[in-house]
């Protein structure tokens, strides 16, 4: 460990690795919420451009990717909310028009290769560089000033639209924060993660946290601490068994998900019974029927006679 720690882009790498663990749980939070889980991997393809454009232009590629995926995700935030096209096909014209788009790029810059995309694709630990500590610090310091301090507003969004609209929430603006902070996420993990593999670690940690949790707040909790875990141990063996960073933060991240559900059974069962009145008699409730031939009498039971199927709630 000492030896690792020595070594200036091993200690770039696990501080990356420490944002990467952050960000991207609490993001993917809020797109779980919404039934959005696959909304990184469209935001990804389309940072692939960014990259290829950021090589041509000769400017930083992380903040290429960044400008162009953020506006791809409001395209798909607008297009998803006017409802002119379902929300797949503008997921789809993403993937493909984005991988497209950096392939070809990338063939017409004079600086850059297609060697060049696949550390971005699957990460590299070898590539993070002190400026790019500098570009991913600031954009988590963003992410995470959005997705803890508008918490509240944005659970109630991804909860419920039109509820939230009733209650006099800006909607649009805060899909659109949403989406801008996912194109952030995304591009502040590709370094270590790579952009093929980020939807993973936003969606992963997060659906491993709610085994086990009853509330929004623990569940953002514990999944952020999931993914920081996940994150260092993965950078770590990357090190140490010449290993891809990404796949290897990712298999982790599913192998600890696998471990929680397994526990998280008889954990259900055994808070089932802690709860009071766990074996308290049930009330039915039964929806009387009309009978008919009867002159228009009403009654609770049904046409043949039997009693009317009830609706059975738990006291």
């Amino acid at each position: 460990m000492t030896e690792m720690l020595s070594i200036d882009f091993m200690r770039r790498a696990l501080l990356a690795a420490v944002l990467i663990g952050v960000t991207a749980p609490a993001v993917g939070l809020y797109l779980v919420q919404r039934r959005q889980a696959i909304m990184g991997d469209g935001i990804g393809h389309v940072a692939l451009t960014g990259v290829s454009l950021g090589f041509l232009l000769n400017t930083s590629p992380v903040w290429m990717a960044t400008a162009v995926a953020a506006v791809g995700a409001i395209v798909m935030e607008l297009i998803r909310e006017r409802g002119r096209t379902r929300g797949d096909i503008a997921l789809a014209m993403l993937f493909y028009g984005g991988m497209a788009g950096g392939a070809l790029i990338i063939k017409l810059s004079p600086n850059g290769s297609m060697a060049n995309l696949t550390t971005y694709l699957w990460g590299s630990i070898l590539t993070v560089s002190a400026s790019d500590i500098v570009t991913v610090t600031l954009l988590a310091v963003f992410v995470v000033a959005m997705t803890f301090g508008l918490r509240r507003q944005l659970f109630a969004v991804c909860q419920d639209e039109e509820f939230a609209r009733v209650t006099g929430l800006p909607v649009r603006l805060l899909n659109l924060m949403l989406a801008v902070t996912a194109a952030v996420t995304v591009t502040v993990a590709m370094r270590v993660v790579g952009l093929l593999l980020v939807s993973a670690l936003m969606v992963v940690p997060v659906a491993a946290a709610q085994q086990v949790t009853r509330s929004f707040a623990a569940t953002q909790a514990l999944a952020v601490g999931i993914g920081v875990v996940v994150s260092l141990s993965g950078t770590t063996a990357s090190y140490y068994q010449d290993l891809p960073p990404g796949p290897t933060i990712v298999v982790l991240a599913m192998v600890l998900f696998g471990l929680i559900g397994l526990l998280a059974v008889p954990l259900a069962r055994r808070r089932h019974r802690a709860e009071p009145g766990a074996g308290a008699a049930r009330c039915d409730l039964v929806l009387p029927v009309p009978r008919t031939g009867d002159g228009g009498a009403g009654g609770d039971r049904a046409v043949d006679g039997r009693p009317a199927e009830g609706v059975t709630l738990a006291q």
